[in-house]
């Protein structure tokens, strides 16, 4: 900040930013250059690779050692292993069995499409192999080869499942809260019952007590239910009462008359 005194008046000059050079601007263009080639390098890459899923993985198998496995049919870019539910790893752990973490399936992303056919076609249905001491010796692949899906798509379908997991949770956290309310309403509801039954049956007390009577019992202030169900009309059962008939009387007077005319 410099400061300048004119007429007595003290006037402050903000520092001017010095305006960029021309190497500086060069170099800021070489850098979003390079970039942009290297996003374009890693794109063209990415439609070279090719991914293979597991259905399902071997105990006590982890990404580390899949990859060690499959590295030697060719290069290996990412892997993901999808962990167990939660629940199958405790009934595990309660009945004694292995306490580490397994995976339920994975993906495994080749560098190049075909290698991965490759890879996929040879190993499904096979036998892991290697050492007959390996603890994957006698496990058999289940590989297959997903044609024209990229990494990008598993992320977005992980990214799909955890929201609709979460929804799902905040709708059953919600159906949980709706229910502890209605629990708690009607127990206060009951308590306050409670009390005004406990308070009449002592206010009978003190009036049988004095001798004076009381017309109210305790049971006029508790709720009845009262179950409706709709009436029906009977059917009969013979046809012919079903059929509109002459009254008697009338009969009577329609003959009777005629009778006396002849």
């Amino acid at each position: 900040m410099a400061e300048e005194e004119c007429d007595g008046v003290e006037v402050d000059f903000e520092d001017e930013e010095e305006p960029e050079s021309e190497t500086e601007k060069l170099k800021k263009e070489k850098r979003k250059l390079r970039r942009k080639k290297l996003l374009l390098e890693e794109a063209e890459k990415a439609k070279n690779r090719g991914v293979c899923y597991l259905s399902r993985i071997p105990p006590h198998m982890d990404p580390l050692q899949l990859r060690q496995i499959l590295s030697q049919y060719g290069e290996i870019q990412r892997i993901y292993l999808e962990p167990e539910n939660a629940d199958a790893q405790v009934k595990r752990k309660q009945a004694g069995g292995f306490r580490g973490r397994e995976f339920s399936e994975g993906w495994v992303e080749f560098a190049k499409k075909g290698v991965a056919k490759r890879v996929a076609k040879m190993l499904n249905g096979e036998q892991i192999g290697g050492r007959k001491r390996s603890k994957f010796y006698y496990d058999i692949w289940n590989i297959k080869y997903l044609s024209k899906f990229k990494w990008d798509d598993l992320t977005e379908e992980r990214a799909h499942k955890k929201a609709s997991r979460e929804q799902k949770l905040a709708l059953e956290l919600s159906a949980a809260k709706r229910e502890r309310d209605f629990y708690l309403s009607n127990v206060d509801q009951a308590r306050a019952l409670n009390s005004i039954a406990e308070r009449m049956k002592k206010k009978q007390k003190v009036q049988q007590e004095s001798g004076v009577t009381s017309d109210v019992l305790v049971t006029d202030f508790v709720p009845k239910v009262i179950r409706q169900f709709p009436q029906k009309k009977p059917v009969l059962s013979n046809a012919e009462e079903r059929k509109p008939r002459l009254s008697k009387d009338l009969l009577a007077g329609i003959f009777g008359g005629a009778g006396a005319a002849e």
